[in-house]
C-alpha cells in the first residue's frame, strides 16, 4: 500500500497546475479504495519546503500589489484571481498537513484529505469563472502571506492547527460575506453563487482545524483557550483583524468563551 504521506508530498512538490489537482482526485479516490496506508516507515520532514507551484503568478508583497476597482472588469477578474490564489494555496496547506505530521489517528488524515479535495475543487470552480472573464491563473500578481505562516508552523501540529485554520482561513468567513455583497453590486450572480459554496464549505475546513486542535490541547494536558491567546500573541503580536462573522465561527465550532473574546477585535 501507499503512504500517505509519500503521496501527499508528490503532489505537494508538483508544480504542474492541472496535474496536482488530478494527483489530489487520484489520491482521494485511492483513500476511498482503502489502497493507502497511515502505517508508513517514519521519517524526517524537510524543515521548510517551498511548494509546488507555476511560474506564474509573480509573488510580490501585500503592500506592492495594485489596487484595482471591483466597478471595472479588471478589478472584477483581480478579486476572483485573488481568491483562486487562496484556494490554490489552501491546496498546499491541506497536503502539507497530511505529509509532514505523522503518528496521528487515521481520522486526522481522512479528515485533512477531505479539506484538499474540495480546496481543489474550489480552486478549478473559481478557474474556470476567472476564464469567462478572460482572464487566467497567473495573469495577476499575488502574495505569499497564507504560505509563510506555514513555514512557521512546519515544527508543531498543534501550532499549525491554531494559526492556520483557526485564524488565517477563519478570515475567509469574515470577509466572504462583504465580498459576496460587492459581487452582487456589480452584477457577478456566478461570482457569488461560487463564494457562497466556498463559505459552506469553509465553515466544514475550520471547523476541522478546531476538532484537531482541541485534540491536540487535550493530548497534552493544555487548556485550549489558554494556549490559543498565548500563539496570538506569540505570531500575530496579539492582533486579529475584525469584524468577525460570529455565526459562521460558531458553526466552525468556536467556543462561546472565544467568541466572546474576539470581541475586543472589533
Amino acid at each position: 500500500m501507499d503512504c500517505i504521506h509519500q503521496r501527499a508530498y508528490d503532489a505537494l512538490m508538483e508544480c504542474d497546475v492541472d496535474l496536482k489537482v488530478a494527483k489530489v482526485k487520484q489520491l482521494a479516490q485511492d483513500w476511498s479504495a482503502d489502497l493507502i496506508s497511515v502505517e508508513c516507515e517514519p521519517f524526517e520532514p524537510i524543515s521548510v519546503v517551498d511548494p509546488g507551484r507555476p511560474t506564474l503568478p509573480e509573488l510580490v508583497l501585500p503592500k506592492n500589489l495594485p489596487k484595482r476597482r471591483l466597478g471595472s472588469k479588471e478589478g472584477q477578474a483581480a478579486l476572483m484571481h485573488s481568491i483562486a490564489h487562496i484556494e490554490f494555496n489552501a491546496i498546499n496547506l491541506a497536503l502539507d498537513a497530511l505529509y509532514r505530521f505523522q503518528g496521528l489517528p487515521k481520522e486526522y488524515y481522512g479528515d485533512w484529505l477531505r479539506v484538499c479535495t474540495e480546496e481543489a475543487y474550489h480552486f478549478q470552480m473559481v478557474r474556470e469563472h476567472l476564464a469567462t472573464l478572460g482572464y487566467e491563473y497567473g495573469d495577476f500578481p499575488a502574495h505569499n502571506g497564507l504560505w509563510e505562516m506555514t513555514f512557521k508552523t512546519s515544527h508543531d501540529p498543534l501550532v499549525r492547527m491554531a494559526l492556520v485554520p483557526r485564524t488565517l482561513e477563519a478570515r475567509g468567513l469574515d470577509v466572504s460575506p462583504p465580498m459576496m455583497k460587492k459581487l452582487r453590486a456589480v452584477g457577478d450572480h456566478r461570482g457569488v453563487e461560487i463564494l457562497k459554496i466556498l463559505l459552506h464549505d469553509e465553515i466544514g475546513h475550520v471547523w476541522v482545524g478546531n476538532r484537531w486542535f482541541h485534540y491536540l490541547c487535550e493530548q497534552r494536558g493544555v487548556r485550549y483557550f489558554d494556549v490559543f491567546q498565548e500563539l496570538v500573541d506569540e505570531y500575530l503580536t496579539g492582533q486579529l483583524k475584525g469584524p468577525f462573522n460570529y455565526e459562521a465561527r460558531r458553526q466552525a465550532g468556536f467556543t462561546e468563551e472565544e467568541l466572546e473574546w474576539l470581541k475586543n477585535w472589533e
